[in-house]
């Protein structure tokens, strides 16, 4: 009787349960996923169909994408300074990372600037579909950067709170693959724009 009492105690109790942010937060990024390859799956769609504007797209969106790539290290730096409990490199990772988005944000910006003086429009009577869908893909995935850096700042307010360490990774793991995600996603768009274009 003893040894099966002893056998149900060794027992593994192994689970398949996710953490219910993390799973919401795959479902998100699942979300996005779908809509850009929606987007884009209609911009090859619409590209084949003709009345299509050749342009080269402007070198300040290589910029943009640099520094975005930049942005991905620094949050990786974040979460493995947060994971060896070193405190303060975790909060100047956090912010440079926020301040690489907000230049990759301007980068953008600038972007649409000179698509606009090369008369590259969004809309009106002299716009093109291949410029509409180039600000359409831009600007949504911009939005989503907004929502990262957002995410950041709640991030950064518990790092100073002393919520994140390594015994507490929830919510710097959770950042970091969205905003990872937001940087590999731009690249995908990148270079499928670039692709695209020519």
């Amino acid at each position: 009787m003893s040894q099966q009492v002893r056998v149900v105690r060794e027992k593994p109790n192994s689970t398949l349960a996710m953490n219910p942010k993390k799973f919401a937060l795959w479902l998100f990024l699942v979300s996005i996923i779908m809509i850009f390859a929606s987007l884009t799956s209609a911009y090859l769609v619409r590209q084949a169909e003709g009345n299509w504007l050749l342009f080269e797209m402007p070198s300040v969106f290589m910029v943009s994408t640099g520094v975005i790539l930049v942005s991905s290290a620094t949050m990786h730096w974040a979460f493995v300074s947060a994971k060896n409990n070193q405190l303060v490199n975790l909060k100047i990772g956090i912010v440079l990372t926020f301040v690489l988005g907000l230049v990759f944000l301007v980068t953008q910006f600038m972007g649409w600037q000179k698509l606009v003086e090369i008369q590259v429009y969004f809309a009106g009577s002299s716009s093109n579909p291949s410029g509409s869908f180039l600000y359409v893909l831009s600007g949504l995935h911009g939005v989503h950067i907004l929502v990262g850096l957002i995410y950041l700042l709640i991030v950064l307010v518990a790092s100073f709170s002393l919520k994140i360490h390594s015994k507490s990774m929830t919510q710097i793991e959770m950042c970091a693959t969205f905003w990872h995600f937001l940087d590999a996603l731009w690249v995908y768009l990148y270079f499928f724009l670039l692709l695209n274009m020519k």
